[in-house]
């Protein structure tokens, strides 16, 4: 299998990269307690993309598991979940975090936020995404409570954690390293940190 050359997905920072059917890509947790939103675009038509609410439905759980195909809004895979060190924990249930969010939060300035680095890693390319799915937050532990409340844990990955998402259509996958610091998403230090990733084959 070729492995290109690691990349840095920078901290608080997107990217995006282009991915033909059967290649695969290693995002990888370098630090341990980092979140990467993470979303996938057919190359073909964009209105096609991975769709957490169609996923949920498709596996009848709210977590992929290795070997799951992982859904677009028309119920087809556009990724497959090949490889999950140990395996991790990953939340499907829960948007991108935005300038409204960070307002809710309290953060009246401009905050860097995930949608904007969706659009950020898109432009990249020189493409443009016709809106912002809710994306798979890979390494993000928010446990759902007594089956109503949604928790706000720090990661329990570990430091070179990783995933492998092997692509079942040609596609666009965008990542972005939250910028969260205002919640312990990214862990107990409240510092973003870089992460990085691979194209296999």
């Amino acid at each position: 299998m070729i492995v290109a050359e690691t990349e840095t997905l920078p901290a608080r920072r997107g990217k995006a990269v282009r991915l033909r059917r059967g290649q695969a890509l290693k995002v990888i947790n370098s630090h341990g307690q980092q979140v990467v939103d993470s979303w996938a675009f057919n190359a073909a038509d964009f209105s096609e993309f991975m769709s957490m609410e169609h996923l949920r439905q498709v596996l009848s759980r709210i977590m992929p598991r290795v070997g799951d195909p992982l859904a677009t809004n028309r119920r087809r895979p556009i990724l497959t979940l090949v490889e999950d060190t140990p395996p991790g924990i990953h939340d499907t249930l829960l948007a991108a975090c935005d300038i409204w969010r960070y307002r809710n939060l309290g953060c009246a300035d401009h905050h860097d936020n995930c949608r904007d680095n969706l659009f950020a890693g898109m432009s990249g390319l020189g493409l443009v995404p016709p809106e912002c799915p809710s994306p798979l937050n890979l390494w993000m532990n928010t446990p759902v409570v007594d089956g109503l409340t949604i928790d706000w844990r720090p990661p329990v990955s570990r430091p070179g954690d990783y995933v492998v998402l092997r692509a079942e259509l040609d596609c666009i996958v965008a990542l972005s390293a939250c910028p969260q610091d205002l919640v312990p998403i990214n862990g107990v230090g409240l510092t973003p940190t870089e992460a990085h990733f691979q194209l296999l084959g």
